[in-house]
């Protein structure tokens, strides 16, 4: 393997550890600089800033990754993510916090100029498996940061914050020294138009036979948005976890949903079909949120781990479905399209979950998880609804305003 692509996974997983890391402590840093018992609402709107930052300023950056390269794109997304971690580790204030998590979702271009990256180096047959390891290596840094974000934070809360501001301070100066350009600069000006986060979305409303797949895309997405924001808070309340257990328990998950995505969706495609895959796997993540939310013991939710990855396997189902939507013409218009709803899903969702946990914690903190339920079942009709077709030609004509 050559030295450009070394630097470029030890990366991502350097990046996935340093956002694995927070997510164990983060309702804690919150409780102390808030004085607030309840701060189901600040991790909310903790996340959706991010997503937001980062669905507006995403394209930009992949723009400038154009037009000025990739490594210094990459080098600054990756000091804007050590100084967010310093903010975190440091910040006195509340307005600091949200300061650093802006900063964060501006520069959060790491995963996809890394991509960027490997496709400018990587020959088409070798694409596809090099992609994989992607997700390999994010999935690997997922695994370990929750776990060592819990043991960090139970010695010092802010710890893993500063754990994090490192390993991305040593990921920018791997990156410096080792990592040469890919693409040579060009002098073509920006399409500022072509900026507009919002712009996808109004091709796909043109075309009413795809709002299906892309609703079913936006469902899933909100769907996962829950866990971030919620898991923490209720592994807390609800079995009295500390740290450690919270990232052992987010590390035991990242380790069944690798091996379900690595080994199950092709089994399941062909045993069951595109359809039958995507229901599987919506049932299996409902079975497996109705026994959280009535869990009392914590080694229930550890035995219920492998059936809530099988959550997963409909996953590359629809995206397999989703690329026969429309021809090989518009593949890259759709694709961002379906890019730009799961953002909105990580905008919208976060609020709507955080401000509903902090209603019912002090009831039944549990009974978040049935909420999730209820968003699955709206993606049941729109798959049942799906027509498996092939591929839809778009007319050229149509055209975002």
């Amino acid at each position: 393997m050559n030295r450009p692509l070394v630097v470029i996974f030890t990366a991502i997983v350097l990046d996935a550890i340093g956002i694995g890391l927070i997510f164990p402590i983060l309702p804690s840093l919150l409780q102390e600089v808030t004085q607030a018992r309840n701060v189901a609402s600040y991790i909310g709107i903790m996340t959706a800033l991010y997503a937001t930052m980062q669905f507006v300023f995403a394209p930009v950056l992949g723009s400038l990754s154009d037009r000025l390269g990739r490594r210094p794109v990459l080098l600054i997304s990756l000091a804007g993510a050590a100084v967010n971690y310093l903010f975190l580790a440091f910040a006195p204030s509340l307005w600091m916090l949200l300061l650093g998590r802006a900063i964060a979702g501006i520069t959060s271009a790491n995963v996809s100029v890394a991509s960027a990256y490997i496709t400018d180096i990587s020959p088409q047959d070798k694409r596809a498996r090099r992609f994989g390891l992607v997700n390999a290596m994010f999935g690997i840094g997922f695994i370990i940061g929750p776990v060592l974000g819990g043991a960090l934070g139970d010695y010092w809360l802010r710890l893993p914050f500063v754990a994090a501001a490192v390993l991305n301070g040593c990921n920018l100066l791997l990156a410096f020294f080792m990592l040469p350009e890919s693409r040579r600069p060009t002098r073509e000006k920006i399409d500022l138009a072509a900026l507009n986060p919002l712009r996808p979305l109004r091709w796909v409303f043109s075309m009413k036979s795809l709002l299906p797949i892309v609703a079913i895309f936006f469902v899933f997405s909100a769907t996962g948005e829950v866990y971030g924001t919620c898991w923490a808070l209720w592994g807390s309340d609800t079995f009295a976890w500390n740290g450690l257990w919270i990232g052992f328990s987010l590390g035991t998950f990242g380790v069944c949903q690798t091996l379900a995505q690595a080994f199950l969706p092709g089994p399941a495609v062909s045993l069951l079909g595109e359809r039958g895959a995507i229901l599987t796997g919506v049932a299996s993540a409902c079975l497996a949120l109705v026994v959280m939310a009535f869990a009392t013991q914590g080694w229930m939710i550890f035995a219920i781990m492998p059936v809530f990855a099988l959550g997963g396997i409909g996953v590359p189902a629809l995206q397999s479905l989703a690329t026969r939507q429309v021809d090989e013409s518009q593949q890259g218009r759709f694709q961002g399209v379906l890019a730009s709803a799961v953002s909105l899903a990580s905008i919208v969702t976060p609020l709507g979950f955080s401000s509903f946990y902090f209603v019912v914690r002090p009831h039944w903190p549990g009974a978040i998880w049935l909420t999730v339920v209820v968003v699955y079942a709206i993606s049941v009709p729109l798959v049942l609804g799906l027509r498996f077709k092939r591929a839809v030609a778009v007319p050229r004509a149509i055209e975002p305003g």
